[in-house]
């Protein structure tokens, strides 16, 4: 769904893109950059209980994904390897997040059921992005879904920071609770259209 907004940031971060290739940055240390800024974003304030600080750390790092990129069509050096490597190290980055949500139920958020749930979450988050890459290393389609990662990415960010924000600790539950439940119809849609292709092709 967010991915329509895509080429609207991508022309606001154009500016960053040239200026970093201007410099002799390449976009594959942007993409590792990103990842660390994200991980130590998360890991280093959500399980203190920083909630809203560990958002906006990690939503200003989270732009990279974007920004590298465009650097790779600029320079004319898209390549597998970068698609590779920036699919590779979102996953740290997904971990990262909802790992650092999971460690602040364990402390300070002290409840065992939302960081199971937190936890749910970050397996399910990985096991959507799986079954798409299986789908194509297969020959099939299985991008799509009522969850896609930026669509996780952007819900979680948005209601941490809005509970700590306004004091309402009840919205990030809330949120977990749901994305819980759209990650897995997300799952088992794609299941669902790999599976219907596979028996076109039979």
């Amino acid at each position: 769904m967010l991915e329509r907004f895509r080429a609207f940031w991508t022309k606001v971060f154009s500016p960053v893109a040239r200026f970093f290739l201007r410099l002799g940055i390449s976009p594959d240390a942007v993409t590792v950059v990103g990842t660390l800024g994200v991980c130590v974003g998360a890991l280093g304030f959500f399980p203190r209980g920083q909630l809203l600080v560990g958002v906006l750390v990690v939503t200003a790092f989270v732009f990279s994904d974007l920004v590298d990129g465009h650097m790779a069509r600029l320079s004319g050096t898209s390549s597998k390897w970068g698609a590779f490597l920036d699919s590779t190290l979102d996953r740290f980055g997904d971990a990262a997040i909802f790992g650092g949500l999971a460690l602040y139920y364990i402390g300070p958020g002290d409840s065992d059921l939302w960081a199971g749930l937190t936890l749910y979450c970050l397996v399910m988050g990985s096991v959507t992005s799986y079954a798409r890459a299986r789908a194509e290393s297969l020959g099939f389609q299985a991008k799509g879904g009522i969850a896609e990662r930026s669509d996780r990415l952007v819900a979680i960010l948005l209601m941490t920071g809005l509970a700590d924000l306004l004091n309402l600790s009840v919205l990030l539950p809330l949120t977990l609770a749901l994305l819980a439940l759209a990650s897995t119809i997300t799952v088992i849609q794609r299941i669902l259209l790999v599976r219907g292709q596979a028996r076109a092709t039979a």
